[in-house]
């Protein structure tokens, strides 16, 4: 503990790394001195949770009060975080644990560990339980014709009294896990034209409960490799970091160099980045230009259900699979097909059979369009991420490599741009002050504050001007961070449009350094004896004073997509930290306030007319309704709910897309790049994406509000 303490004092103990990207951290975790259970280890234990406490209290942007309720939190989110969908204990067993309720924080600061180990103990009993019971339910068949309902919503039930409700529950879990499959399997039935090779309904009901065992005892598998008593203990500490804001984690030591090689490595596959939730598989992120993204037909958070080598090879459903599981299959060959069975946040299923293609990282770099509509000529700049290569004296910025493509558009005699910035996660602060920089002359961009109130004011301090025509910023709910940053500045001077998706962006806004735990163990790997505490130490603020916190970005004008009602951002998570606001920066707003004022206030009047608008909006919040709602069991009325869902989706799906595509050429800069490219496939990848804009409504129609603004530009100039 004492080493611990001087380490915290030390000017040089704290390896500060500030990450102001919103996505997926990947590590590898390594045996450690925290594995086993004798008297040392419980003593290491206890010096590492007494440290993470001190930290937690003293460090922490807004520390919560380390008392009986913190503990009681802690209690309730650590039985949530090994049971979340309450299947596992019964209620007697909570009453049991309940003597450790208000102990825990006794614990963290210094007392002897005592309640993940009788959650363990417990736990592990019901996991031997469980494990017989879903055997002995897979092994009779169901009956899908009777009326029976299946609660997915685990906020909406409380944990089981007896043994035997438990075991209704499972019973009906596993039921529709297996009429979804058997539905499938059905439909896949009436598509066969041999009538000989045709299967009864109950050899389908037989292999639809095969498949859902097979499921399960892989799901199993998997939990009980996670069921160690290291990993318990870990998860136990990331909770409590985890109940002072949802971005304050932490990990055990981890692998640095496997982690680098990972992710450095040239490899084949479908442009997609992954992450492991419950159980499932879920696309994390799309890298564009690649397979997955040029699909059009895969999104982030859609689920891999099935992952088959081509489009007639067997499909492996990947339920319970590991990460690296996964991968190896998806993986492959360049030119090779994989076809994955995807399960879209809306509940309906689609196969999507992709050819794998050599993944480059440098396509994920910004790239410019021009768009030719109405007499107008607009450019659109795509930036996925505000990425910076400071490891290099040339690395990429992306910065400059917008201001580029800029003046590759002026160069075309462009009358306005669009900056898309929809699933932008964030990326280098230092990039966006660089880039605000070049719409504005100068000025404050962000204000920070830390624990003890001090504020730094981020500035541009170059008085150049590249840009000063009419400007959109496009963001989504998945916008977050740097890019909530970049919005707010854009919106604050008054310089340009933000048009988004949802009624905020993501609403990221503090800031985090990783905490090094402990002595280096591995100096070429950066591994630590304890790990590392990813901590909350700083928060974002407007130049207008508000925070960028929870609230995140209001847009000027809102074009509803099918997210906006599913509940997935910052102001959703109940441990977010506040809304906040300071003082107000020194700053002055664009004189062409007044004409942006109009622009937006007539391009609102258009939209409240709009009829495709309107329907995406209803149509999205009634999937937001109907996947809260119980999910029937008998195969008639199912089917007649996933029919229902699926016209839904079908009809958005259409809407979003434009019924006439738009007229979208390249740069001349850019010509060769696309159409002339030594690497074909490279080409035809740019192409693509040139034509998924196309058709894009919701770029149709921010295109359209910023050619309007540039007629009203000409004519007030001309007066």
């Amino acid at each position: 503990m004492q080493n611990f303490i001087q380490f915290m004092k030390s000017k040089n103990g704290i390896l500060v790394l500030i990450a102001f990207a919103f996505g997926v951290l990947f590590i590898a975790f390594t045996n450690t001195s925290l594995t086993g259970k004798d008297d040392t280890t419980l003593e290491q234990r206890k010096k590492l949770l007494a440290a993470i406490g001190l930290l937690l209290e003293k460090q922490h942007y807004s520390p919560k009060a380390i008392n009986d309720q913190f503990s009681k939190q802690v209690f309730s989110k650590f039985l949530e975080e090994l049971d979340g969908e309450k299947n596992f204990f019964l209620q007697s067993d909570i009453e049991e644990l309940k003597k450790y309720e208000t102990t825990i924080d006794n614990e963290i600061h210094g007392g002897d560990i005592a309640f993940s180990p009788a959650v363990g103990v417990i736990y592990d009993k019901r996991l031997a339980e469980i494990t017989s019971l879903y055997k002995e339910i897979l092994a009779t068949p169901f009956n899908f014709s009777v009326d029976e309902v299946y609660q997915s919503n685990s906020e909406k039930i409380s944990y089981c009294k007896s043994v035997e409700e438990r075991r209704d529950r499972w019973y009906k879990k596993l039921k529709y896990l297996t009429l979804e499959r058997y539905s499938d399997l059905i439909d896949q039935r009436e598509k066969i034209t041999n009538k000989d090779s045709i299967k009864t309904d109950a050899n389908i009901e037989i292999e639809a409960r095969e498949r859902v065992l097979k499921i399960m005892n892989r799901t199993f598998e998997k939990i009980k490799i996670a069921a160690t008593d290291e990993k318990r203990f870990s998860s136990f500490v990331n909770v409590i970091t985890n109940l002072m804001d949802p971005h304050s984690d932490y990990f055990p030591p981890v692998e640095k160099r496997a982690f680098d090689e990972q992710m450095s490595g040239r490899f084949y596959g479908i442009g997609a980045q992954l992450q492991e939730t419950e159980g499932v598989i879920k696309i994390a992120n799309l890298v564009a230009g690649y397979p997955a993204w040029r699909s059009g037909e895969i999104e982030a958070n859609d689920i891999i259900v099935k992952v088959a080598q081509s489009k007639t090879g067997e499909a492996i459903d990947i339920t319970g699979y590991e990460i690296t599981e996964a991968v190896k299959l998806i993986r492959g060959n360049k030119g090779t097909e994989v076809t994955l069975t995807i399960k879209k946040q809306n509940g309906t299923t689609k196969i999507v059979t992709l050819m794998r293609d050599e993944i480059v990282q440098d396509e994920s770099y910004v790239r410019s369009a021009v768009i030719n509509e109405n007499n107008k000529k607009i450019g659109y700049i795509y930036l996925p991420d505000f990425y910076a290569d400071f490891e290099r004296v040339d690395g990429a910025r992306c910065s400059e490599d917008v201001a580029a493509e800029i003046k590759k558009l002026k160069a075309e005699n462009i009358d306005g741009i669009v900056m898309d910035l929809r699933s932008n996660g964030g990326g280098s602060l230092y990039e966006v002050v660089q880039m605000v920089g070049l719409f504005i002359k100068t000025g404050p961009i962000v204000q920070v504050r830390d624990k003890e109130g001090k504020i730094s004011v981020l500035s541009d301090n170059n008085p150049s001007v590249l840009y000063d025509g009419p400007l959109a910023v496009m963001v989504n709910g998945f916008s977050a961070s740097a890019s909530e940053i970049f919005a707010a500045a854009i919106q604050d001077y008054k310089r340009g449009i933000i048009v988004g998706t949802t009624t905020s962006t993501y609403g990221k806004g503090t800031v985090q350094r990783n905490v090094p735990l402990g002595n280096i163990l591995d100096y070429n790997s950066g591994r630590t004896e304890f790990g590392a505490v990813k901590l909350t130490f700083q928060k974002f603020y407007r130049i207008n004073g508000g925070s960028t916190q929870l609230k995140g970005v209001e847009p000027d004008i809102l074009l509803p997509d099918s997210y906006e009602y599913l509940k997935f951002r910052e102001k959703d998570n109940t441990l977010s930290l506040p809304w906040d606001e300071i003082k107000k920066a020194d700053y002055q707003v664009s004189a062409t306030e007044s004409l942006l004022n109009t622009t937006i206030a007539n391009a609102k009047a258009n939209i409240v007319n709009n009829q495709t608008v309107s329907i995406i909006n209803s149509n999205a919040l009634w999937l937001s309704k109907n996947s809260e709602q119980p999910i029937s069991l008998n195969i008639v009325n199912f089917k007649e709910q996933q029919k229902l869902v699926k016209a839904t989706v079908a009809q958005i799906n259409s809407l979003v897309k434009l019924k006439e595509e738009m007229k979208v050429t390249v740069t001349k800069a850019d010509n060769d790049k696309f159409y002339a490219n030594p690497d074909k496939a490279k080409g035809e990848r740019y192409q693509a994406w040139l034509k998924s804009i196309k058709s894009d409504f919701y770029i149709g129609t921010t295109t359209q509000i910023i050619g309007n603004m540039s007629k009203s530009m000409l004519s007030t100039a001309n007066k």
